[in-house]
């Protein structure tokens, strides 16, 4: 590989990187990961940190390679995306703010991978926003036709999520060490803090796919 696609591809992992980690925030996040696995065994947790990341990334990576594809082939639309994905999001942070702080009740034997998939990794962690944006930062014109631009654009996909998915990991596996580093009272406000954020993400999310839906309907009206 010569200096030149050396260079397009460490700067498409860093922009790539830098958009999907804003929109994820695993170090945010991790506070609401906590809260919903607060009552697991540590060594529990931390395996379900290691799903959740493999999880995130085989997500991320099929959306940057075949994303549009597949919702193409099922009629699905981006907005219809945001606006779905959007509500489980408002769903998932009204729930936390809402519930009061109580102990742990005994584990009632359901398997902690069972949340895994959902709602641990979509879409709480990799949701509406950051699937939307993976398939956008794939879809570069440049990449097609040209000679290697497939593999080139797999390559770039493969290094970005997993990037993103270890820094998923780490942030969700240490999530009980920032969670007694701030105490009780300190991990309620940063969870309840992060409830909010995600509330308002969600909604935000709605608004996005909401927008896009009325400014198609006004363009076809006019």
């Amino acid at each position: 590989m010569d200096g030149f696609l050396l260079a397009r591809l460490f700067g498409e992992w860093l922009f790539g990187v830098s958009t999907l980690v804003s929109i994820i925030n695993p170090f945010g996040t991790a506070f609401v990961f906590q809260a919903l696995t607060r009552r697991l065994p540590r060594q529990e947790r931390r395996h379900l940190a290691l799903l959740v990341a493999r999880n995130s990334f085989v997500l991320l990576l099929v959306s940057m390679v075949l994303g549009a594809r597949l919702l193409s082939f099922f009629g699905i639309s981006l907005e219809a995306l945001r606006i779905a994905g959007g509500f489980v999001v408002v769903h998932a942070g009204w729930t936390m703010l809402a519930e009061e702080p109580r102990d742990a009740p005994a584990s009632n034997g359901a398997p902690a991978t069972s949340q895994a998939f959902f709602p641990l990794t979509m879409p709480l962690t990799t949701g509406p926003g950051s699937i939307a944006a993976a398939i956008a930062l794939a879809a570069d014109p440049d990449n097609r036709g040209a000679a290697g631009g497939l593999l080139f654009a797999s390559l770039s996909a493969c290094l970005v999520t997993a990037t993103v998915a270890a820094l998923v990991w780490v942030a969700y596996r240490n999530a009980d060490t920032l969670a007694r580093w701030l105490g009780p009272d300190g991990t309620l406000v940063a969870t309840k803090l992060s409830a909010f954020l995600l509330l308002c993400v969600g909604v935000q999310i709605m608004l996005a796919g909401g927008e896009s839906v009325l400014a198609r309907i006004l363009a076809d009206a006019g």
